[in-house]
């Protein structure tokens, strides 16, 4: 059986001035009021009560240190991941404005990577130059084959400016193709997203295939 601790003159002048009461049940199964927060609950939730004996707030229990830093530990991941979230939802909506359809999105990745291959096909014509410069410099060198050191030095420094300049075109055209990889990448990626933000859409007018991938351009 509950046993009742209570402070009645406590109470009866608590309530005289309008004050709240303070009641829980001690780790015993006894129910105690007071006019203050009470001491033997300091483990346990505590409900403060107005006169009427209406709850007016709940008080939590009074936390050890390690407690209050697990507490404080778990609300401040609690309040990251609702950043994160609310970040999440405001990229979506800007992904969603920029992309309102799936053919939007296709000729924004078309017109993205149409630039890269722009500026690949510049690096590669550049490259056919060299060969040819290079070209006319073996020919050269073919007088000096069999003492190639007789070869004049203007010579040596023009095929050693063609194998540079050709090996930095042609690191150049392969950052560009990883620039494409990078950029399919991203696209697809936003394709997911998107996918999911999207209203259902005809596949001829989303611009994709039956399987979902990309239709051929």
């Amino acid at each position: 059986m509950t046993c009742t601790a209570q402070a009645q003159p406590q109470r009866g002048d608590a309530a005289a001035g309008g004050a709240g009461i303070y009641s829980c049940v001690d780790s015993r199964g006894r129910t105690i009021t007071a006019d203050r927060p009470i001491a033997d609950c300091s483990d346990r939730e505590q409900r403060e009560l107005n006169p009427s004996g209406t709850v007016k707030r709940k008080v939590d229990p009074t936390l050890t240190a390690r407690e209050q830093a697990e507490r404080e530990e778990k609300d401040r991941l609690a309040q990251q991941a609702q950043l994160r979230a609310q970040e999440e939802r405001r990229r979506e909506r800007a992904l969603l404005i920029r992309y309102p359809t799936p053919a939007a999105h296709d000729r924004e990745r078309a017109d993205a990577l149409a630039q890269i291959d722009v500026v690949i096909q510049a690096a590669r014509k550049r490259v056919g130059e060299l060969a040819l410069d290079r070209k006319k410099v073996d020919e050269e060198l073919e007088f000096y084959s069999r003492d190639i050191s007789r070869a004049p030095a203007s010579l040596k420094r023009e095929l050693d400016d063609i194998q540079q300049s050709t090996a930095v075109q042609n690191r150049f055209i392969a950052d560009q193709e990883d620039e494409k990889r990078r950029v399919n990448a991203r696209f697809d990626d936003e394709r997911v997203r998107l996918s999911k933000l999207w209203p259902p859409q005809p596949a001829a007018a989303a611009g994709v295939t039956p399987t979902g991938t990309s239709a051929k351009r």
